[in-house]
């Protein structure tokens, strides 16, 4: 049986890693990311963790730490939102590809500018190709397991780990929450004994050596076989997990889908918006539904084409803009993903939605089913990139 708790999700976050206790933290505070070390390094003054806690002078510093403990044969955690993920940028593409499995918190922040301190995931998604598995949360709870199951997804493939939420959404709101004992996470989450390390003297190596033409694509190659063989490490971890606390999770989650007409491709909390915009359609008659998206990195292709097939039209719901005249990057995942597999049948659409913290309300929600129902009846789809609640 789980304790039962009252936490934001920051503080489900560093309480996590607290049952963890991983050996370094590379820290550097920015909204709404800082209660995270703020909380850890207290845990840290009182004794109840052994982690080495580094205290740095900027974002891409905090990483670089991480980079260094990880390839020496530690456990190395860091948190940051926003700006600061993007002054790691530099710093994560080498993480990815020294196939270091650094496990990284991020608070999901709007880009400046202008500048903003509020929730969409244009920090995460601008890094969305470096290399790294990336796992995002609806709820508190959804955080702190994501959190639990992440060390153990990242060092059985060898890659660096992303646990997003939505910044002050999440991670300042607080929620019921059900935390599993100390003894449980030691034993799910295991120690961390890397076959090759900086210290490891019986097998000399060298970490971040430069690759000449000869070597650089194999070495792609074999970080690209990590990202896809993580698909199968993420479901099974989430079985054990599921086995443990009753709490079961997986690529994505659908919410009737089963005779699904209509259907939204959402991300974070806003799944939860849309849920209830669901449950008030349903009602109604209408026969709506929604895949939310846990994975984004590995992207759930197979399972996302699969929960399409037989739904008439679709709007993927991108809290970020790519800024390609066309549509956000949900929307062009998800496209690819159905034409890889043969299926032209639903008719789709791209909504921007909930920029800068823009309130996303039930209301908004059941705006875009009208206009897919228009649209699954008619067979035509109009605009494809469309702004969601925006003043025109």
């Amino acid at each position: 049986m789980g304790i039962r708790e009252r936490l934001s999700g920051n503080e489900a976050i560093a309480f996590a890693m607290k049952q963890i206790n991983p050996d370094v933290m590379g820290a550097f505070p920015i909204t709404p990311s800082t209660e995270i070390p703020q909380y850890f390094s207290t845990y840290v003054d009182n004794g109840q963790v052994d982690t080495e806690f580094i205290p740095v002078e900027s974002e891409h510093s905090a990483m670089s730490t991480c980079i260094g403990a990880q390839a020496a044969g530690c456990r190395a955690i860091s948190a940051t939102s926003s700006c600061g993920l993007s002054y790691m940028t530099e710093m994560l593409y080498v993480a990815a590809s020294d196939r270091l499995p650094i496990t990284l918190a991020v608070s999901c922040r709007a880009l400046s500018g202008p500048i903003n301190i509020n929730n969409d995931h244009s920090d995460a998604m601008s890094v969305r190709d470096a290399g790294w598995l990336m796992l995002f949360a609806e709820t508190n709870q959804e955080a702190y397991d994501n959190y639990l199951q992440a060390m153990r997804i990242g060092e059985a493939v060898s890659l660096p780990i992303m646990i997003c939420q939505d910044g002050f959404i999440t991670s300042h709101a607080i929620e019921n929450i059900e935390l599993v004992e100390d003894e449980k996470v030691k034993a799910f989450v295991g120690e961390y004994k890397p076959e090759h390390a900086l210290l490891g003297k019986e097998n000399p190596m060298a970490v971040g050596a430069y690759a000449t033409p000869v070597y650089y694509m194999e070495a792609k190659r074999a970080q690209a076989q990590a990202m896809m063989d993580a698909k199968d490490v993420i479901k099974k971890v989430g079985a054990e997990f599921a086995a443990m606390t009753g709490r079961s999770y997986d690529l994505i989650e659908k919410y009737e889908m089963d005779d699904a007409e209509e259907a939204l491709i959402i991300i974070g909390s806003s799944a939860g918006t849309a849920k209830e915009a669901i449950r008030e359609l349903r009602a109604q008659g209408k026969k709506v539904g929604l895949i939310k998206i846990r994975s984004f990195r590995p992207f759930p292709a197979d399972e996302i084409a699969e929960a399409l097939k037989n739904v008439k039209a679709f709007a993927a719901m991108d809290k970020d803009d790519s800024f390609n005249a066309h549509c956000g990057p949900i929307y062009a995942e998800v496209c690819a993903a159905l034409y890889a597999k043969g299926i032209f049948a639903p008719k789709g659409i791209d909504y921007i939605y909930g920029l800068g913290g823009r309130d996303v309300r039930v209301e908004s929600i059941q705006h875009v089913y009208a206009e897919l129902e228009k649209i699954a009846a008619s067979g035509e789809t109009g605009e494809t990139y469309r702004y969601l609640d925006v003043r025109e």
